[in-house]
């Protein structure tokens, strides 16, 4: 981020070696900048930006470059590798799905897909009664915006309306871009759909005493204003689970309004349960939280364990809107990634994470509010549920936020052994595997407390 930069160039730092790290050498360790370098020659530049590490190995909650050094990860690979990294169960059943041998079958049938869509959607539960499966996040909520215009379609609706929300994040694809909140970085598109709508984010700072129900009264009453009728012009409303860059849910109220809206005008709810879902916040997914029912969920990250998985759910008659061999992708559905999904969902259920992430997440939380009481001129808020956490930093000075600060701690902490979520923000994010020891667990955050310490006292 301007003002910072996180050098390639190795540094000394104190050794480390305890029972969850090791740091052995300078950091970034030597040759780690000949590799990135190889990389900015050779790699489109919009991949990089990351902390200067390159991984050699990754299991369950260690993540290891090529000299050896062993690091705490509080990233999952951005909170993809819920049951852990590497994991057994799911390494065995891709092992299983290669010597088969069948790699890809387009949209022929194979029994691995069906066995996984059976578990998917049982995994689900009610309303969810078929799935789409995908490649990527950015595919799933393109699959959404299409199935919830052909909703409209198929209403008869003047428009083909979405409502989003200012701030969220939905993908780097164009119906996804223009879904999400970020004006600049939709800027490449050139012109604004026309029928996607932003509405503002319920920040708890920028509430002004509202509730939740008045708060959104107020964004759809601007778009009432400007011509929107939500009966004729709106098909479907989209809702990335939380704010993605600060782990910030919404009020309870202001979700549930939504669903209201939702019912009375017929329009289609959707989550983007990218982030949230496959047990990160404690609950199956992160709209469980909410007390609402959606019509589509739209899933990644967490889904595939570090194979390229995403899907949308929903009910039968919306995801049979398309017609036969209308929406499919070239890998969808292939015996590989299903068989790994398989073994998520299995491994999800046998070792009881769902009830576990609750349960560390109330360890977790407990200890980052413990480091915002003893540094309260730095740490403006703690925000997250389950194993999704950001801690929010501030400038004592002016009250405003402080990313040079933040990217300064994270920089400290992988110097130290523990990868912590990077934002270029105000913002440092925290989401270890949902595998983690409460020791391992408990070690990050006193790391993430020096961290904070040793860069306070430069």
């Amino acid at each position: 981020m301007a003002g910072y930069k996180i050098s390639r160039i190795p540094q000394k730092v104190p050794p480390v070696a305890t029972s969850h790290r090791l740091i052995q050498t300078d950091i970034p360790a030597p040759g780690t900048a000949d590799i990135l370098a190889r990389l900015d020659a050779f790699e489109s530049r919009s991949m990089h930006g990351q902390l200067p590490l390159v991984w050699d190995r990754a299991e369950d909650f260690s993540v290891y470059d090529m000299a050896g050094n062993r690091w705490i990860d509080f990233t999952s690979t951005i909170f993809v590798a819920n049951v852990g990294h590497s994991n057994t169960k799911v390494t065995m059943a891709m092992r299983a799905a290669l010597d088969r041998p069948l790699y890809g079958c387009y949209a022929y049938a194979n029994e691995t897909r069906a066995r996984y869509l059976e578990k998917l959607v049982t995994f689900a539960g009610a309303p969810f009664e078929k799935a789409f499966l995908l490649s990527a996040g950015t595919e799933a909520t393109e699959a959404a915006l299409k199935l919830m215009r052909m909703y409209g379609q198929k209403l008869g609706k003047r428009r083909r309306g979405i409502i989003c929300i200012e701030g969220n994040w939905h993908g780097r694809t164009l119906g996804a871009q223009m879904m999400s909140g970020n004006v600049a970085q939709r800027e490449w598109v050139g012109y604004q759909d026309a029928d996607i709508h932003h509405i503002p984010f319920p920040y708890p700072w920028g509430l002004d005493g509202n509730s939740g129900e008045a708060f959104l009264e107020k964004g759809l009453k601007k778009l009432e204003n400007s011509g929107i009728d939500m009966e004729q012009d709106i098909c479907g409303f989209m809702l990335e689970t939380f704010q993605g860059w600060g782990a910030v849910f919404y009020p309870e109220s202001f979700v549930q309004a939504i669903e209201g809206v939702c019912r009375k005008f017929n329009i289609l709810l959707a989550f983007d349960e990218m982030q949230a879902g496959f047990g990160r916040t404690g609950k199956a997914f992160g709209f469980q939280h909410y007390g609402v029912v959606p019509d589509l969920i739209c899933c990644g990250k967490g889904m595939g364990a570090g194979v390229p998985l995403s899907g949308v759910l929903g009910r039968a008659e919306v995801m049979d809107l398309p017609d036969v061999g209308s929406m499919s992708s070239t890998h969808s559905a292939n015996p590989l990634v299903c068989a790994a999904g398989l073994a998520v969902l299995e491994e999800i259920e046998e070792r009881n994470l769902i009830a576990e992430t609750a349960r560390k997440g109330n360890v977790l939380s407990d200890a980052l509010h413990s480091l915002q009481a003893q540094f309260p001129d730095r740490i403006l808020s703690v925000l997250g549920r389950g194993l999704i956490a950001a801690v929010l930093f501030r400038d004592p000075k002016t009250g405003g936020p402080d990313g040079i600060f933040a990217s300064s701690v994270a920089e400290r902490c992988m110097q130290k052994g523990l990868l912590v979520v990077h934002t270029g923000r105000e913002s440092i994010k925290i989401g270890p595997p949902l595998t983690i020891t409460d020791e391992g667990l408990m070690e990050g955050v006193g790391v993430f407390g020096e961290a904070i310490a040793e860069v306070l006292s430069k």
